[in-house]
């Protein structure tokens, strides 16, 4: 198994702050102020939790005029949901086998 990594998209996801950060993106590209708006933070704490989830491959940001523009990275987010693809379809598997195994009658 790989160790952690720094910029992991789960551990920047372990954030409550991050996630509804996340959850705001998916509804539409925004930029910081209106993240701030939005969540009960401060608009430099909302750069910071964007830069987190910007490491982590989570969102990208481009220039709109003198104000960056947020929104999900297509490819960050379908990282993680094949990373939790594949531990949902090997909890099925170990699930199938154990409901598969002949049970041992008692005598």
């Amino acid at each position: 198994m790989d160790t952690y990594q720094a910029g992991d998209g789960w551990d920047a996801l372990g954030d409550p702050t991050r996630r509804a950060i996340v959850a705001c993106l998916a509804e539409r590209p925004q930029a910081v102020g209106e993240l701030a708006e939005a969540l009960p933070i401060s608009r430099p704490a909302v750069s910071q939790h964007l830069k987190v989830l910007k490491d982590a491959g989570l969102v990208t940001d481009r220039a709109a005029g003198t104000r960056r523009v947020y929104r999900l990275n297509p490819a960050g987010v379908a990282a993680l949901r094949d990373q939790l693809d594949t531990f949902w379809n090997r909890a099925l598997a170990s699930y199938q086998e154990v409901v598969e195994q002949p049970t041992e009658e008692k005598s």
